[in-house]
């Protein structure tokens, strides 16, 4: 549960050409049907990555003995393939909550047991505690972006909402003035009283705005135990800006509740004062480890070479100089990776890697409850492009995956979130407007 959680060419283009990667496959509905031939696509190519693979999972990358970078956790491990381990038996059922939802993206759930949902359009509902009705919309939310993958993206609660009711909320925010016709991704909150949020405040904005480009604005947010949020954020379409400390595309920003800044950022010389890591592509899942308090992050590869990270400060991830994924043409396979594709020395490793396809990872959360005994402790993170929630188990350090598991493949479903509810079960975000439960 989330009471408290987190050059210049444009590649838009290319996202056309290649859908089943590009954000991951973090495609928009046009009207015309293209979105859906593009899924289409997507999906028919994930079946064949998993096909090619004994255990039905994409297949992972080759392992090694990278030693990181200096800003690296001490033994940087090599990305994960998908192991053949055992995973304990688990036979949960899906229940479909509500089918009435447009576009949502990220959720939360307040004290009393309803439902905080943000829908791309501009939209924050508040779902009834059961999730089968919508029982308001708030008002107060300001205006979004919506072209592309922009929209109302992320939600998340105060660590102290019971006494402070803000609630936080990134967005594709629409430039004015000299950055007319600009987006660029930002973070707002307001107190929510009753249905409406007041005193609202934009306390983040990624720098520069960018024009023409529909694409990566990442954004997920995750609380720290200190009470510093974390947000992650796309390098919107442009490539090097990553890696340009000067810039806040591609980076995982570290901020105070008001928007200022803490001590503890990574601070590189000429670097913004938020930065925590950079190299980033396009981060859509974010969340603390409830026992080691280290920020974990997934994000879209290019053609394949999607990431599982341990973001440190500091860090650098490689994009756009190296990647387990291919350019966009290239043939689908692990011989194209770009820049070779290991990341050590230079930059850091990934835990895990989805190759050669994209499953497009979305949204992540560390399971918790008790309803799911043989759960406990294991990633969870939807799939766009892979149409389906994956769960990862990690080793007893909670540092390196031992095992991976595709589940709920079958109901063909972009699931964009997963959040892990007050009764110990989980709920699922769809594309299509679902809130899906996922119980015994």
């Amino acid at each position: 549960m989330r009471h408290a959680r987190f050059g210049r060419t444009v590649l838009l283009a290319s996202c056309l050409v290649a859908l089943t990667a590009c954000g991951g496959g973090d495609t928009t509905q046009t009207g015309d049907g293209s979105a859906a031939t593009a899924d289409a696509a997507a999906t028919a190519a994930a079946a064949a990555a998993a096909a090619s693979s004994p255990t039905g999972s994409p297949t992972g990358t080759p392992t090694g003995t990278p030693t990181g970078t200096s800003s690296a956790p001490a033994s940087s491990p090599a990305p994960a393939p998908a192991p053949a381990g055992s995973l304990a038996p688990v036979a949960p059922k899906t229940v479909v909550l509500n089918t009435s939802l447009q576009s949502p993206w990220g959720m939360t759930f307040l004290p009393d047991g309803r439902m905080l949902v943000t829908q791309r359009g501009g939209s924050l509902v508040i779902l009834s505690a059961d999730g089968r009705s919508v029982a308001a919309t708030v008002s107060g939310v300001p205006a979004v972006s919506t072209a592309g993958q922009g929209g109302l993206l992320d939600v998340v609660l105060d660590p102290d909402f019971a006494a402070t009711p803000w609630v936080y909320f990134s967005f594709a925010e629409p430039g004015t003035g000299s950055e007319a016709g600009m987006v660029g991704t930002a973070v707002g909150r307001g107190r929510l009283v009753g249905t409406s949020l007041q005193d609202v405040a934009v306390i983040f904005r990624q720098v520069p705005k960018v024009a023409d480009s529909g694409v990566h604005f990442g954004s997920r947010m995750a609380f720290r135990s200190d009470k510093t949020l974390f947000v992650t954020l796309g390098e919107r379409g442009q490539g090097s800006p990553a890696q340009d400390v000067a810039t806040s595309l591609g980076k995982v920003v570290r901020i105070n509740r008001d928007g200022s800044i803490p001590a503890g950022n990574a601070s590189p010389p000429g670097g913004r004062p938020s930065l925590w890591s950079w190299g980033h592509r396009n981060p859509q899942g974010a969340a603390v480890h409830p026992e080691t308090g280290a920020l974990w992050v997934n994000e879209h590869g290019p053609q394949g070479g999607d990431e599982l990270n341990i973001v440190t400060v500091g860090g650098n991830y490689g994009w756009p100089n190296v990647s387990y994924g291919c350019q966009y043409g290239d043939p689908v396979g692990n011989g194209c990776a770009i820049g070779g594709g290991q990341h050590a020395p230079a930059y850091i490793e990934p835990i895990s890697t989805w190759t050669p396809t994209s499953v497009a990872p979305a949204g992540l959360i560390f399971y918790t409850a008790t309803k799911f005994p043989q759960w406990r402790g294991n990633i969870f993170f939807g799939a766009l492009a892979g149409t389906a929630l994956w769960r990862v188990q990690l080793d007893t350090a909670g540092r390196r995956e031992v095992a991976r598991e595709r589940l709920f493949a079958s109901l063909g479903e972009r699931i964009r979130e997963v959040q892990q509810g007050p009764d110990g079960y989980l709920y699922l975000l769809t594309d299509s407007g679902k809130l899906i439960q996922v119980r015994d």
